[in-house]
């Protein structure tokens, strides 16, 4: 299985970025002991249209067309989304591992731009997840979803790091 987080909008070199490739870094060491043997990070244009439902479209198009070419399908990505599920890391870390073993050879962890996902698109996601009721930074989401990729392979292996 190879792990991908696909976000809207490019991370410019700096410390945002090299935090966010640490823990990508770090998942990806790990992973190979749990059959994942890629975690990659790529980056789409955000759309530069003028309304924000267009804007929206076109993401989602742009986000279809590098999954289509990723090998990834419908139902295996999960949508960074201020109305998704708030749960805990070790939720998280169930919900990664059911569907590894339903036989998923390509997940996605997507982070939408600023005007969020098309809700066609969303809909079609495994599920939607929240990082709490805040807003946070496009930058430091990034951050949280590479930690929380690293955190989720720590709880499948039985690592230390992640403490309940």
């Amino acid at each position: 299985m190879r792990f991908h987080l696909v976000c809207i909008g490019r991370l410019k070199a700096g410390r945002e970025r090299e935090l966010a490739c640490h823990y990508l870094d770090r998942a990806r060491n790990l992973g190979r002991s749990l059959g994942v043997s890629a975690v990659d990070m790529h980056e789409i244009e955000e759309s530069k249209a003028r309304r924000a439902q267009d804007r929206k479209r076109e993401e989602a198009k742009a986000l279809r067309t590098l999954m289509a070419g990723l090998g990834i399908s419908s139902g295996c990505f999960i949508a960074c989304d201020e109305a998704g599920e708030n749960m805990t890391s070790p939720q998280f870390a169930e919900r990664f591992r059911r569907l590894r073993d339903a036989g998923a050879n390509d997940l996605a962890l997507l982070i939408g731009g600023p005007d969020g996902f098309d809700a066609d698109f969303r809909s079609e996601a495994a599920f939607s997840l929240a990082f709490g009721n805040l807003t946070w930074p496009h930058q430091l989401a990034r951050i949280m979803a590479a930690e929380q990729i690293y955190r989720a392979l720590t709880v499948l292996a039985g690592h230390p790091y992640h403490r309940a």
